[in-house]
């Protein structure tokens, strides 16, 4: 293999920075801590990776009974960057949050390989995908959850008569599923709960509020969403 150009090599190591912050700047945008710098630092360096994989063991090449494998580091940076990926994933609660970021990290590794082998091309296209599915589709993926995975729910209960441990064992969720949980006294002994729940399906919530309106205690139960379920009373079937 030919040992590139200096100028080669710093055009590769530019490029690699500005694919990079290309992607670290989408992140930067929702307030992550990955942002732009941490994405051009791995994208760079996984490139200077590629190029000292690729280039960087010219003269031990040229010693006889010497057979050396120019993907050997490039393959060692694929999976050592999950350990920085993971450091971007939080736990909250019974909800994850960073998986994307991580992705992101991971896929910008790929970019700065790539750029260091010389593919630009592949690289440019997979910037562009990348880019497109980080901020394209989020709005697409929001509506989804929004119209699909969300909802209000609204209890009558007797007064102490339902706890938020009922609630979700009735409804069969889990506590990171409750955005917000309101519970406001009414008159004759009744309270109203109102939950904000997301990420759960229609048909799972049609079957919980079928089984809260059978529970003991409660008058009432209304889902607030698009094709809203009618409110059931007690008694009644959905």
């Amino acid at each position: 293999m030919k040992m590139i150009s200096n100028l080669d090599m710093i055009g590769r190591l530019l490029l690699a920075a500005a694919l990079g912050s290309l992607i670290g700047a989408e992140r930067e945008r929702l307030a992550w801590t990955a942002g732009i710098r941490t994405h051009m630092l791995v994208c760079v360096g996984a490139c200077l990776l590629m190029i000292v994989s690729a280039y960087g063991f010219e003269n031990a090449k040229q010693m006889p009974h010497v057979v050396l494998d120019p993907s050997r580091i490039a393959a060692q940076v694929v999976s050592g960057v999950g350990f920085l990926g993971a450091g971007s994933i939080l736990l909250r609660g019974n909800s994850i949050r960073g998986l994307t970021t991580a992705a992101s990290i991971w896929a910008v590794a790929a970019l700065g390989l790539a750029a260091g082998g010389g593919l630009y091309a592949a690289a440019g296209v997979t910037t562009v995908i990348i880019l497109i599915i980080l901020a394209g589709l989020k709005p697409l993926e929001d509506a989804y959850r929004a119209r699909v995975q969300s909802c209000v729910l609204h209890v009558r209960a007797e007064h102490d008569g339902l706890s938020v441990d009922d609630l979700k064992r009735l409804l069969r969720i889990k506590g990171g599923q409750i955005q917000q949980h309101t519970q406001v006294p009414v008159e004759d002994g009744l309270d109203d709960h109102v939950l904000h729940l997301a990420r759960v399906s229609r048909s799972d919530m049609r079957r919980g509020a079928q089984r809260l309106a059978e529970h003991a205690g409660v008058q009432a139960v209304e889902v607030q969403r698009r094709g809203s379920i009618p409110a059931l009373k007690r008694g009644e079937r959905a």
